[in-house]
């Protein structure tokens, strides 16, 4: 049994004929699922994170690879590999940040590239395959990074975390969260201070909500508390996720990170980022070649649906920051512990 099986909710779920996810937007109020039938509604989920983090991106694209190819009425294979690629240019518009958005794609691509001699509903039932390997290596991540991870806390340690990392972020129990929910479950008395994280507040509505559903003492901050929290000692290390490692372990992740980064650094309390080897991305050498999204400008000019800035208000809206590899205590994968040197990985 996978430690997934614990959780009373799931975030990505392929039902037999369609997919259906967790509405993260209407968290933490209601709990809807949406069903998703065709690749525009599996792209639109993705875009308006209705289903976000970067390994629950990349399972939500490959089953959306999936819905876009069934009950398609295709009669040969030039006809198959044009509505294949519609298909995957459709998810790779969604989010240009998280890396496991275009690894995912990637591999289902492949599956119609080995596999061309096969009948087109052959091919279909492969690439479905496929999207629920990679669902099910994803749930496998998570349990090797949750004990890993764990194997850094104490009985008794106070960790902050920002945005969401968790199983609502994955297909499985999560990357940051994921090492808290494994200590806790064996048996670690640990607390936990929750970065609300502007502007779309993933860590108030999803990382709280998830914490409290297992019964994990968390604590709600505002973003500007940070500092405050480490300055009275009350913080034993940051746990943050990722959406893109480059080559030399710069860190692609929610704006709002590289902050964490740097009063962690000042305060001499360990940094660590969780994410599974699908999060590094060996073909940038640094941080600076990360695309970063562009976010709309209503996010911080608005507070749910209230207007909050004067019209006309121009706005900045990074999705993500990039945190520099000499800031990184380690990253915890699901290949062990990797510390930093001189700029590099080693395991």
């Amino acid at each position: 049994m996978l430690p997934s099986d614990k959780l009373n909710f799931k975030t990505i779920e392929w039902t037999g004929d369609h997919l259906k996810v967790l509405d993260q937007t209407r968290l933490p109020e209601e709990e809807v699922y949406l069903d998703c039938y065709g690749v525009e509604e599996v792209a639109s989920a993705i875009k308006d994170l209705k289903v976000r983090g970067a390994p629950a991106i990349g399972i939500a694209a490959a089953f959306g690879v999936v819905v876009g190819m069934f009950n398609q009425n295709l009669q040969n294979l030039k006809e198959y590999e044009k509505r294949l690629d519609h298909v995957i240019l459709t998810l790779a518009n969604t989010r240009p940040t998280a890396v496991n958005l275009f690894w995912a794609l990637k591999r289902m691509r492949m599956v119609v590239e080995k596999n061309k001699g096969e009948k087109l509903s052959r091919l279909n039932q492969l690439l479905l395959q496929e999207a629920i390997l990679i669902h099910e290596e994803d749930k496998r991540m998570c349990k090797r990074i949750g004990e890993f991870g764990a194997n850094l806390l104490k009985d008794g340690d106070t960790i902050l975390t920002h945005c969401n990392a968790g199983a609502l972020a994955t297909g499985g129990i999560g990357t940051a969260l994921g090492i808290l929910y494994t200590a806790f479950w064996q048996g670690k008395k640990i607390a936990v201070f929750a970065d609300e994280t502007r502007p779309v507040l993933q860590g108030a509505r999803l990382t709280v909500w998830e914490l409290q559903q297992q019964g994990i003492d968390v604590t709600l901050i505002s973003d500007n508390t940070a500092a405050s929290v480490m300055k009275d000692k009350k913080i034993d290390c940051v746990i943050v996720g990722a959406d893109r490692i480059a080559g030399n372990g710069d860190v692609a992740n929610k704006i709002g990170t590289y902050n964490l980064a740097v009063l962690a650094h000042f305060h001499k309390i360990p940094f660590y980022v969780a994410a599974p080897s699908s999060s590094f991305d060996f073909t940038l050498s640094h941080g600076k070649e990360i695309k970063i999204e562009q976010r709309s400008p209503e996010e911080v000019t608005h507070w749910f649906g209230k207007r909050v800035a004067p019209e006309g208000t121009k706005v900045y809206s990074p999705a993500f920051d990039v945190t520099p590899a000499e800031l990184v205590t380690a990253y915890i994968t699901e290949d062990g512990v990797k510390d930093v040197v001189n700029s590099k990985i080693k395991a």
